[in-house]
């Protein structure tokens, strides 16, 4: 079955094409309101409004106006849906705030398309008093998301899958049967699409189509092989040179998008980034940004925050006082959020608006928690095929919920790397201090991967763009303890030099082993007095995974933690079973005794697997 649907997706390279819309009588444009003077960016102090009949009210006197032009095109952008049918009401609320906007281009010619970026349908039961079954991936959710996008005053749609798309796990048996239902019911060919929505302007969406096969976290949103050289193909076929321009649509970003995430959440379960535990298809997405300038915006979800933040919106370049180059290419990456007020993790309810033509493109967002007020955020002009200039609209609010701080990332000269003595090797990456919960510190390992400390947790971070990668040791093994690195073997071939090209920091020493490196907690007790410390004195390595990686794959996909889930019950019920007929007085205990998998949550907590001190001297022997 797998290689049957492989073999659609691998045929499926033709374009939607673009055709010009017919023209309204009334002509409504004077010139693109799109056409803004260069400026660096930069924070306004007011939010600028804009109307839902944004073309019509831009004909101020009908006789000196003039239609937009073939390359003009607005796109409704939706996020994570989440859809219950017995809460409808938000999302037909927020229909109506789109649909205006939508009939409004139409209406003076300009070419319009509506996408959704997947998770389409609530991940619990919707009929709890009659089944146990998850809504998302079922037959039903994608009927009814289907009808739900078709109703956007016949707006076409394209959709993509995020990582709940193939959770109809009671109805399915495999991903590839789900995958088949939901293309058949959205009537889509593929689960990519690309669509020219104007004059050499594509809009183009990937798919997560992995679940029950997931090697890791079911929540990881991960693009098969077969739509990411669909994808490099077709990058190579519509060249910036030649006048293309790409806006491109998945359920999470890419990796060096630079975009807020939720450490609470996705970087410790791994599940931030495109294809977030596949190594060098990790990278691949912002590595193919880099190299083909057409890619102008990349649009996703996944992360259920708002849109007020900054870093909801990152542009290509920054201004140099706020760090180096971050190589992001032509490519201007937007977080979009939520449409339903109990699907947002701070409160906010938005979806996007995408407005261009051959000058720019404006990015906007839609508050359905205000009336469906349309708020411009950011502005770009291109100056030629492979350069832009991007102006922020208004000032954010970085300060909504501590949950939602921006989360540490390392980045060259911020003071908190720490270098290897030059004549040891040895590294004091906690700097001769026990660790505490505002320890901050980064470190590159000779082997090109690079660790850090952050909120209390060791975290490893991407090489290339020092994006989190995920959780090595949790706060229970770290607090209180030392961190040393020392060197353990012999020297290898790659060894991390101090100046790399810029953007690419590390990333030719990253599958190296270099200098072989032993990572060490170090435990001396509290100090108070010599007795106490030698009795707590230990210390503990951290060894790497045997991809040479140090994040901790902690979360297994959903299947395999509903049947370990099933299997604890069934010895809890066994046990109590048992403490009744001896009449045992204490709380039976049950663990489960694979590896570190000794939780079935989905949300990794901890990471102390510590050998019990008996068997320190026969592991030390």
């Amino acid at each position: 079955m797998r290689s049957s649907v492989a073999l659609v997706v691998a045929l499926a390279c033709t374009v939607v094409a673009w055709a010009p819309a017919a023209r309204p009588a009334r002509r409504p444009l004077p010139l693109s309101r799109l056409r803004v003077p260069a400026q660096l960016p930069g924070l306004n102090d007011e939010a600028v409004l804009q109307s839902a009949q944004y073309y019509e009210e831009a004909c101020i006197e009908e006789e000196a106006c003039e239609l937009p032009g073939d390359d003009s095109f607005t796109v409704a952008i939706l996020g994570d849906l989440h859809l219950d049918p017995r809460k409808m009401e938000d999302y037909y609320s927020g229909r109506d705030h789109i649909v205006p906007v939508l009939q409004d281009a139409k209406s003076r010619g300009v070419q319009c398309a509506l996408v959704s970026l997947g998770d389409l349908g609530e991940s619990k039961s919707v009929r709890p008093d009659e089944t146990d079954e998850l809504f998302a991936g079922t037959t039903a959710c994608h009927k009814l998301a289907a009808d739900f996008l078709g109703s956007f005053d016949d707006t076409p749609y394209e959709v993509l899958w995020g990582n709940h798309d193939l959770e109809g796990i009671d109805e399915f048996a495999t991903d590839e049967l789900n995958l088949e239902m939901a293309l058949r019911v959205h009537n889509k060919p593929t689960p990519q699409f690309c669509r020219e929505v104007a004059e050499k302007t594509l809009l183009v969406g990937l798919s997560s189509t992995v679940f029950r096969d997931a090697k890791y976290t079911s929540h990881e949103v991960t693009v098969d092989d077969v739509q990411l050289a669909w994808f490099e193909d077709l990058l190579e076929k519509h060249s910036a040179e030649d006048g293309w321009k790409l806006f491109v649509f998945s359920h999470a970003p890419p990796i060096g998008s630079g975009l807020r995430v939720l450490q609470e959440n996705h970087v410790i379960n791994g599940c931030c980034w495109l294809n977030h535990s596949g190594g060098k298809s990790t990278r691949k997405f912002i590595e193919l940004v880099r190299k083909h300038r057409c890619v102008k915006a990349w649009f996703s979800g996944h992360f259920h925050l708002g849109q007020d933040y900054q870093d909801s919106i990152t542009f290509p370049s920054i201004p140099k006082e706020q760090g180096p180059y971050p190589n992001r290419g032509s490519c201007v990456f937007a977080q979009t959020s939520v449409m339903r007020s109990g699907t947002s993790r701070d409160k906010r309810q938005q979806s996007r608006l995408l407005r261009g033509n051959a000058h720019g493109f404006e990015i906007c967002t839609v508050n359905h928690a205000a009336g469906g007020t349309i708020r411009l955020d950011a502005t770009i002009t291109y100056k030629d095929f492979g350069h832009e200039v991007g102006t922020f609209a208004h000032d954010h609010d970085d300060k909504l919920h501590d949950n939602f701080i921006k989360v540490y990332s390392p980045v060259e000269g911020d003071g908190n790397e720490v270098l290897p003595d030059p004549e040891s090797g040895k590294l004091d990456a906690s700097r001769g201090k026990a660790v505490t919960p505002s320890t901050i510190a980064w470190w590159r390992l000779s082997c090109g991967r690079v660790l850090g400390i952050y909120d209390s947790r060791m975290l490893e971070y991407d090489p290339s763009t020092l994006a989190p990668l995920g959780l090595v040791v949790a706060a229970d093994e770290l607090l209180g303890r030392r961190v040393l690195v020392l060197p353990s073997g012999e020297e290898r071939d790659c060894k991390v030099e101090a100046s790399a090209a810029v953007g690419m920091e590390g990333a030719d020493c990253a599958e190296a082993e270099g200098e072989e490196q032993a990572v060490l907690l170090v435990n001396l007790g509290d100090g108070k007095d010599a007795a106490a410390m030698h009795a707590d004195f230990e210390v503990t390595v951290v060894q790497p995974n045997e991809d040479g990686s140090y994040w901790r794959k902690i979360v297994r996909n959903k299947i395999t933690r509903m049947k370990e889930k099933r299997r604890m019950e069934t010895a809890a019920e066994y046990a109590v079973q048992v403490a009744q007929q001896e009449f045992i007085a204490a709380e039976p205990s049950v663990v489960s005794s694979w590896g570190p998998y000794h939780q079935i949550s989905g949300t990794a907590k901890n990471t102390g697997l510590a050998v019990p001190k008996k068997k320190v001297a026969t592991v030390a022997k």
